[in-house]
Parts: C-alpha cells; sequence; structure tokens
C-alpha cells in the first residue's frame, strides 16, 4: 500500500511538472509573439511618428506656452481610444489607456517643452518659430512616448492593466513636474511604476540606466554667519574649508565629458573614474546685509553618503574655529531633486529588454553624470518608484550628435524606433509580471 502512494505521488508530481513545463513553453511562446507584434507595429507607424517629430520640431514652444503641442498630443491620443485629461499644471495632457483585464497601473511620462535659441536650425525642418528650437530633444521624447501609447492601444485585447501617458509641461524650467503634482495628477491617476526616457549622444539603437542615482547631485551649500569686522578672513576660510572637499584633481580626464562613453574609463566600465568623487565649483557667491554674512557654491557628490557628509564637516571644521561664535547656519539646498532609480525596477526592467532585444543594446551604467544635469521627473519619483532611462540618438558616421543644449544638435530619427519597440515591450512585461 505504501509502494502505491508513491508511485501515485511520483505519477501525479510528473504530470504537475509536465503541465508547469507546458506553461511555460506556452508563457514564452505567447511573450515571442507579442513582442513580435510591438516591433510590426512599431515598423507600420513609423514613417507617421517622423512626421509627427518633425511637426513638433517645426514648432517648438518654450517652457510654460506648449499651446500647440498640448493640443496636438491630445487630439493623437483621443484617436486611439484613450481617455484624456488636458490643463494639468498648466498646459500638461495625460491619456489613459485601459486593458480590457484588470491589472497593474503603470505611468510613462515625457517633457514636451523646448528652449529659447537664436543658432539657426541645423535640419532641413526647422523651427518656424523665431527664438526658439527643439535642442534637449524633447519633440523626440514626445514622439516616443506617442508611439508607445499607439503600440499599446492596438494591443488593448490583451493587456492586463492601466498606463497612464503623462506629458509634462516646462521641464527645463523644472516647473512642470511640480506643477502637475500641486494640480492633483496622483487623484486623477495611481500608478505603481513610472517611466521615463531621455535622448542623449550615445550611439542610436542604445538604451542605459543604472540603479539608485543616475546623475549626481547637485546642491547650493549655503553658510550663513553673523555680519561683523571679521568678515573678509571668515571669507577665506570658508572658502578653503568648502573647497577641500573637492577630490579631482585639475588635470583629470574626469574633466572632458568625451570620456563619458570611454569603454576604459567611461560610465559604462565597472572601474569607471566617474564615481566616487565630489566636486566644488570655485564661483563662490557672497551676499551681505545688515546683520548677515552668506557664502554659498554648488556642490556636486556622485553619492548620497558623500552628500550628507558634507554639513557634519563643515559643522566640524568651524566649530574647532575661532569663528565658531560667528556662525548662525549651514545648509544645502536643491538645485534640482536628483533622480533617483528604483534598485529592483531598473535591474528587472534592463533584463526584460535585454532578454527580448539583446545584451548589447542595453548598457549598464557605473556611475553617475557628472555633467550637472537633472530632470525634474525626479518629483514624479518622490511619488511613485520608478526607472529613467537614457536613449542613444547620435549617429556618428553622419555626423549626428544629440547632446542636449548644444547648438547642433540633432539625432538620427532611427532612435524613435528604439524607444517605441523597447519601451512598449518592457510596459507589457511590467503588466505580465
Amino acid at each position: 500500500m505504501k509502494s502505491t502512494k508513491i508511485i501515485f505521488k511520483l505519477v501525479l508530481s510528473t504530470q504537475f511538472l509536465l503541465f508547469g513545463l507546458a506553461l511555460t513553453a506556452q508563457n514564452t511562446k505567447f511573450k515571442s509573439s507579442i513582442h513580435k507584434t510591438v516591433q510590426l507595429r512599431t515598423d507600420e507607424i513609423f514613417d507617421s511618428l517622423v512626421k509627427i517629430r518633425r511637426d513638433f520640431h517645426a514648432n517648438p514652444e518654450v517652457s510654460g506656452q506648449e499651446k500647440r503641442t498640448s493640443k496636438k498630443i491630445a487630439k493623437y491620443l483621443l484617436s486611439l481610444g484613450l481617455e484624456v485629461k488636458t490643463n494639468i499644471g498648466g498646459n500638461g495632457v495625460v491619456g489613459i489607456l485601459k486593458g480590457d483585464n484588470p491589472g497593474k497601473k503603470i505611468a510613462w511620462r515625457a517633457d514636451i517643452d523646448a528652449m529659447p535659441s537664436k543658432i539657426p536650425d541645423v535640419v532641413n525642418f526647422p523651427s518656424k518659430n523665431k527664438g526658439v528650437r527643439h535642442i534637449c530633444g524633447h519633440d523626440v521624447n514626445t514622439t516616443i512616448a506617442l508611439g508607445i501609447a499607439n503600440v499599446l492601444a492596438s494591443q488593448k485585447e490583451t493587456l492586463q492593466g492601466t498606463i497612464y501617458f503623462i506629458f509634462q509641461p516646462s521641464e527645463e524650467n523644472i516647473k512642470g513636474a511640480k506643477a502637475m503634482i500641486d494640480d492633483g495628477l496622483f487623484d486623477i491617476i495611481s500608478p505603481e511604476e513610472i517611466y521615463a526616457l531621455h535622448v542623449t549622444p550615445m550611439p542610436v539603437g542604445l538604451i542605459a540606466s543604472k540603479p539608485e542615482w543616475l546623475f549626481s547631485d547637485y546642491k547650493f551649500t549655503k553658510v550663513t554667519f553673523k555680519n561683523s569686522n571679521e568678515n573678509e578672513s571668515i571669507i577665506e576660510f570658508t572658502k578653503k574649508i568648502i573647497s577641500d572637499l573637492h577630490n579631482v584633481k585639475p588635470d583629470s580626464k574626469f574633466w572632458d565629458t568625451r570620456n563619458l562613453l570611454d569603454p576604459n574609463i567611461g560610465l559604462e566600465n565597472p572601474n569607471t573614474i566617474f564615481k566616487d568623487y565630489q566636486t566644488v565649483n570655485q564661483n563662490f557667491n557672497i551676499e551681505k546685509s545688515e546683520n548677515k554674512l552668506t557664502i554659498s557654491t554648488l556642490v556636486s557628490s556622485s553619492n548620497i553618503k558623500r552628500m550628507k557628509a558634507i554639513i557634519p564637516f563643515l559643522n566640524k571644521k568651524i566649530g574647532a574655529s575661532k569663528y565658531a561664535k560667528n556662525l548662525l547656519n549651514i545648509e544645502n539646498l536643491y538645485k534640482c531633486a536628483p533622480i533617483k532609480n528604483d534598485k529592483k525596477l531598473t535591474t528587472k526592467t534592463m533584463n526584460s529588454i535585454s532578454a527580448i532585444y539583446g545584451n548589447e543594446n542595453v548598457i549598464p551604467l557605473y556611475g553617475p553624470i557628472p555633467d550637472g544635469r537633472s530632470d525634474d521627473f525626479a518629483y514624479f519619483q518622490e511619488q511613485v518608484p520608478g526607472v529613467y532611462f537614457l536613449l542613444g540618438g547620435s549617429n556618428f558616421e553622419k555626423g549626428i550628435i544629440s547632446m542636449p543644449h548644444s547648438p547642433n544638435f540633432a539625432v538620427d530619427e532611427q532612435c524613435i524606433k528604439t524607444g517605441v519597440n523597447f519601451f512598449s515591450s518592457m510596459i507589457i512585461e511590467r503588466l505580465i509580471n
């Protein structure tokens, strides 16, 4: 009798194992099929997306004035059958795509504003608005978001969950994200995860990211003393001790931004020189009033440990000096909240994109970018865990360099296809899982 039970258990276990393997095979086949469908749909709409991008590029609008852009976005989303909310935090737009099956709620954000620029455009579809250009790639970011919405809307019957498409105004002046939040964005939507991308000088076809800080944290370190007849010596002393925070040598390859992409010392190398650094801007700001003397400058740090150590370090140095009696306050003030990617989501999303589109196209970074950039997407990340990706837009052979804010900024429009494919598939994977 005992042996019969053992045989029965073995047979039952084998059946469950075979059933599980069959389900796994079926799920793998389904995933492969749906990602092929994503790619086919992206191919179908690619030419139309290029036209949309060029229209945005030719009609740029600066922060707070994105009315035409906003209307074009809303009209496109409505044509896909999405529920659309407008005028959130100014010219912000939200498109809501509900799958036919219940599930996770995911948000995708794109910035929509352009920048003031008197330098002539470098493309054959130049800006029609004098003094305004898309030299940061937001026309591309917006177009990719519309492309993702199109692809996922075509899969509505198989989608599990809800996708929110957030089109944010006023990123360049770091006001749009807060404005949308303050205007009740998260009363309208309730995402569990949030994602975004930005065009970068990497070669087209690549994406990159890293857990936690993607850019170095920049803060205004501000030291305030009582006004006194010792002001001049206090200024020199304070400038010296703040400058002591600096740990990058003047002749370091760190200062040449071209080295960010160097395979030996750049960000994609685990031994990159762009980690564990702290820099101090030597252009100190000195303010005097009747009662106070304030000395401040911009300090950047590659990790939170270094940034948190600044105030204790300065307190210790000043406290041990003859100027301790004059000290009123030391503070670190945001330039902008730092992009801080969720560890688990970064790993999961990078792995899922790699599995579908190849490891060679997905670049893990090992240090935060030190050039003073950030993005007010960080304020959304304070509300919802998420990941910010970098998208390659350059084609060096064609002389196309997609360095944001540069006079000759341009993109290889194939990056639109990369963005739509990679991130449509990524969102589907997040919904399935």
